[in-house]
This record gives structure tokens, C-alpha cells and sequence, in this order.
């Protein structure tokens, strides 16, 4: 029996991962260095895009093993960062309503703001989720 929380689906890993060339499903599933790399050499030369397609029900577990489950959904979250980031939708479902006006006004922070949440989205939600504050001046900006 697996007692472990689903806090990521497989469904939206697949659905990223069309996008995958660009690194959104590593993102979703909490691997922001080879995301990075995934994006800038698409998803190397699109041979590491086609091995994940195999490898994503075990990145899916790894998450689900690594991230708090609560109130806010990943999948929600990672579905508006990824179509909708630069409106800071995904800030507002939050409820980081500061910053997601200021994301509405800027273009997301002129994307970098976008590009932190792509790095960080994963350890925002289940901070969230798990009740924790978190420190530090662009913390709590970027936490509003």
C-alpha cells in the first residue's frame, strides 16, 4: 500500500513535458539545475527530452516523496506559472497578492521574477503547505 501523498501528476508531467525541450516538466518535478540546462540546449539536442519521457513516473514519485501536500495544489500552481507567469496568476492562487499585481504591472518582474519561480515554486508551495515562514528581505518580498 503506498501511504505516500500525490502531490504532483503524472498527466501534467506528460503535458509539460510536450514542452519539455524547454525544461517545464524538470521544473514541475523539482529539478530546476537540469531544467536550466534542458532549456538552454533544448533539452540537449532533444535526445534528454525523449529519455524522460521514460523517466518521468519515477521523477513523479521523487517529488511526491519530497514535497508537502496540503491546501495548494502543485499542479494548479505549475499550470498558471507555466501559461500564465507573467500575470502573476499563479502569485494570486497563492495568495501572494502583492506580488502578484506587482508581476500583473512588470510582466512578471521583466521575467526574472518568473524565472525565480520556476527555480523555486516547488519549495513555495510546500512551505505553504506545511505552515513554515520563511526568512530573509527577498523572501519576504517574493512571499507577499
Amino acid at each position: 500500500m503506498n501511504n505516500r501523498p500525490d502531490t504532483h501528476s503524472k498527466l501534467i508531467g506528460y503535458l509539460l513535458w510536450i514542452f519539455g525541450f524547454l525544461g517545464a516538466h524538470r521544473f514541475y518535478y523539482g529539478k530546476p539545475i537540469t531544467g536550466t540546462i534542458w532549456f538552454f540546449t533544448l533539452g540537449l539536442l532533444f535526445i534528454g527530452w525523449i529519455i524522460d519521457f521514460f523517466l518521468i513516473p519515477a521523477m513523479d514519485r521523487e517529488a511526491d516523496s519530497r514535497f508537502n501536500e496540503g491546501d495548494t495544489s502543485y499542479n494548479i500552481s505549475w499550470t498558471l506559472l507555466t501559461f500564465l507567469g507573467v500575470f502573476g496568476v499563479h502569485r494570486m492562487y497563492m495568495g501572494k497578492w502583492i506580488t502578484g499585481v506587482i508581476y500583473l504591472l512588470t510582466g512578471g518582474l521583466f521575467l526574472l521574477g518568473v524565472l525565480y519561480d520556476f527555480w523555486t515554486l516547488n519549495s513555495q508551495i510546500s512551505d505553504k503547505n506545511a505552515g513554515l515562514l520563511q526568512g530573509g528581505q527577498v523572501n519576504r518580498l517574493f512571499n507577499q
